[in-house]
């Protein structure tokens, strides 16, 4: 009878291992381009959205001007979340990519890796959980962002109904 301690393996058993150990944070490497993906287009957006912004100030009224700029810092501050995210994202990827390297070098005997792979690994961990929440602050500051414009809108709206009511057009 078999018992846990007996080895039947290969010699290619230990490789076999190794690569298993390095598909999971193949896995991780994946799901960071996918984030590094949705932060980029979520920063063409804000791209897009400043450029409006800038373009309607140049010829906004007085009374459109201060929204406009606040806006503007807005769209700021959402593009400094998001460029933190891209960068926390690649710090993960770059900390992934040499824990898989780390995986490989290791199963040539040096104990001394071993360190350097938890490390690696746990600080390529930590700046994408670090990224993720970047991504949420700036989807905070968004939300944050689309009522404060969409209060403005109403006000906007209420105050031209009064206008109009007031003089009797």
């Amino acid at each position: 009878m078999p018992t846990a301690g007996l080895d039947f393996g290969t010699a290619v058993d230990p490789i076999a291992h190794i690569i298993r150990l390095a598909l999971t944070p193949v896995f991780l490497l994946l799901s960071i381009a996918n984030l590094l993906n949705v932060f980029s287009a979520r920063l063409a957006l804000v791209g897009d959205r400043a450029e409006q912004a800038t373009k309607a100030l140049e010829t906004a009224d007085t009374d459109d001007a201060p929204e406009l700029r606040r806006q503007l810092r807005q769209l700021y501050r959402r593009s400094l979340a998001l460029d933190a995210a891209v960068i926390l994202a690649s710090v993960a990827k770059a900390g992934v990519c040499i824990a898989v390297l780390l995986l490989f070098v290791g199963a040539l005997g040096d104990e001394a890796v071993a360190l350097v792979l938890l490390v690696a690994f746990g600080g390529a961990v930590v700046c994408a959980l670090g990224a993720i929440l970047a991504y949420a602050a700036e989807m905070l500051m968004a939300g944050t962002g689309v009522r404060a414009e969409l209060a403005h809108g109403e006000r906007r709206h209420v105050m031209n109904f009064l206008r109009r009511s007031h003089t009797g057009t």
